[in-house]
C-alpha cells in the first residue's frame, strides 16, 4: 500500500498575504500617483545635476571620505527615485526618508545657525537645496502614510 501524496494532505493554513501592486495602486488615485512621480522626478534630476558629474568625471574617488559617502548615498537615492517613477507607492519610503532627513537637518543644523546669524556661504547653499523639501512634503500622500505605516498593524514576527 502506498502513502498518500502531498497533494492529498490537508493544506496548512495560509498566512495573510501582503497587498499586491494592484491593491496599492487602487488605494491612491492616478492623479495622486502622478503627483508623487513629480517628486521622484525632482529627486532624479536634482541629484543627477549635482552629484552625477562627480561619478561621470570620476572625481568622486578624490573626495574626502565623508563627502564620498554622501555622494554615494545621494547617487543611490537618485537611482531609487528612478524606480519611484515606475512604482510610486512601493518607493514611498524613499519620499519619507527624503523628507525626514532634510527636516532633521533643517531643525538641528540650519535653524541654530540662522538664529545665531553665522550662516556661511556653504551653509546657505546647502540650505537652499535642502529647502526644496517643501516639494517632497507636498507630493507625499501623508494620509496614506499615516494609514499604511502608522495605523495599520505591523507584519508578524514569525
Amino acid at each position: 500500500m502506498t502513502s498518500p501524496t502531498a497533494e492529498l494532505a490537508p493544506a496548512a493554513p495560509r498566512a495573510a498575504t501582503p497587498p499586491t501592486h494592484a491593491a496599492h495602486a487602487r488605494s491612491l488615485p492616478t492623479w495622486r500617483l502622478n503627483v508623487m512621480r513629480l517628486g521622484y522626478l525632482l529627486m532624479v534630476v536634482g541629484l543627477a545635476l549635482t552629484k552625477g558629474p562627480l561619478f561621470v568625471q570620476g572625481t568622486v574617488a578624490s573626495l574626502p571620505v565623508y563627502e564620498g559617502v554622501v555622494a554615494a548615498l545621494l547617487g543611490t537615492m537618485s537611482l531609487l527615485a528612478l524606480l519611484g517613477l515606475r512604482y510610486p507607492v512601493q518607493m514611498l519610503p524613499l519620499l519619507i526618508f527624503e523628507s525626514v532627513w532634510k527636516l532633521i537637518w533643517l531643525a538641528a543644523v540650519a535653524v541654530p545657525h540662522l538664529a545665531s546669524g553665522d550662516m556661511s556661504t556653504q551653509m546657505s547653499s546647502v540650505l537652499s537645496s535642502v529647502s526644496l523639501v517643501v516639494v517632497i512634503l507636498a507630493v507625499t500622500p501623508w494620509d496614506y502614510v499615516w494609514k499604511r505605516y502608522v495605523r495599520a498593524p505591523g507584519d508578524p514576527w514569525r
